[in-house]
């Protein structure tokens, strides 16, 4: 049978082309993929590329257009729609509002929807401020039931020492392993 993934796409906008490659190898290898898209990703135009474009790539990938809003996305749990949601690249936002609680985009109302149904949710960070604000919100998931990270380590540590990227290419592989409940090793690499 299938799995299902709901592939939460978040702006950390120069790391989108990567994710949309690991988005295509998915669906490629046999996943259904859901695709859902932050308030920024599916309303801001970039230096890497404009909303339009990143909808039409993400569309073309999935079959579908992306779930962008929270009415769309509250189903997700009540209704059992996905094994396995992916949220990649996990922004700083991002993770300071899955560590606290905070529902209110699309994004992470999804990751909220997946938990109650107690099934898994895969982050792929990309963060600046990963090894510094963010750092307190990433050992808040580390510690809870159901959150697992993607391999991660800093993409530039000359020029940006605080900053952390996840190897987008291990997305598949953590979301399998995630499905069995295992947390792929190393996280940091």
């Amino acid at each position: 049978m299938k799995q299902t993934a709901g592939f939460a796409v978040c702006g950390s906008f120069c790391t989108i082309h990567r994710v949309l490659t690991v988005m295509e190898r998915m669906v490629q290898d046999g996943w259904q993929v859901i695709p859902i898209v932050s308030r920024e990703v599916y309303t801001q135009d970039t230096r890497f590329g404009t909303a339009q474009e990143h909808l039409e790539k993400i569309t073309a990938i999935c079959g579908k257009p992306p779930l962008h809003t929270l009415q769309a996305v509250e189903p997700i749990g009540p209704k059992d729609l996905l094994d396995v949601l992916i949220i990649a690249p996990c922004t700083g936002s991002t993770l300071a509002r899955l560590a606290h609680g905070i529902s209110d985009t699309p994004v992470s109302l999804a990751a909220k929807s997946q938990l109650r149904v107690e099934k898994p949710v895969v982050l792929a960070v990309a963060s600046n401020d990963a090894l510094a604000g963010s750092a307190p919100n990433i050992a808040a998931l580390l510690n809870r039931k159901q959150y697992y990270f993607t391999p991660m380590r800093q993409d530039a540590p000359q020029i940006k020492p605080r900053s952390l990227v996840a190897d987008m290419s291990k997305i598949p592989e953590t979301a399998a392993l995630a499905l069995a409940g295992k947390q792929i090793q190393p996280i940091f690499c």
